[in-house]
């Protein structure tokens, strides 16, 4: 099958039929938001076999890191400073301000606004339109509702909505995501 161009392999099994190929991991589902990971960790693959995609109507300025295996689509603007991890999704319109810090395999969601100094742990799902003030931490495998405007640091594993967030539930996660 092709899509926009490129070749798509097909189920996660026949990458090993493929050694040259590299690889892009795409799941991004709030209900089901540590798939990328378990995805990557099942294909146990050397981190260069990983392609990196940059939509070339992103803004990344050289100052910036984007880590192994991330895509950025089109529309986001990374300030200064901006570093991303290994298999960050950053959705349409995503704005990160200058200094921040979004580690492995995080998700944020298409016209999510993170201020300055914002760190965002692993794994952990920023919903669409969601806004963060500057120097707040967003714990790993935590979630961000849709148009939260998060005012002070979410803990690890939680769920925060609203405006401004507040803390709805923990989330039901394997001790192993949690742990890792």
């Amino acid at each position: 099958m092709v899509a926009a161009g490129t070749t798509v392999v097909g189920p996660v099994a026949s990458v090993a039929d493929r050694p040259s190929a590299r690889v892009v991991v795409c799941t991004g589902n709030p209900a089901n938001y540590t798939s990328k990971r378990a995805i990557v960790a099942r294909l146990g693959l050397d981190p260069g076999r990983y392609a990196t995609l940059v939509h070339p109507a992103a803004i990344v300025p050289p100052s910036c890191e984007v880590g192994e295996g991330s895509v950025v689509l089109a529309g986001v603007v990374a300030t200064a400073e901006v570093s991303l991890g290994a298999h960050v999704g950053l959705m349409p319109q995503v704005v990160l301000t200058h200094d921040d810090v979004v580690t492995d395999f995080a998700t944020v969601g298409s016209g999510a606004r993170l201020a300055g100094g914002v760190t965002v742990g692993t794994g952990a799902y920023l919903g669409a339109g969601c806004l963060v003030r500057e120097g707040c931490t967003i714990g790993p495998w935590a979630l961000v509702g849709m148009a939260a405007a998060v005012t002070r640091d979410i803990p690890a594993g939680q769920v925060w909505v609203g405006v401004p967030a507040r803390y709805l539930r923990t989330v039901d996660l394997p001790r192993e995501v949690l742990s890792a």
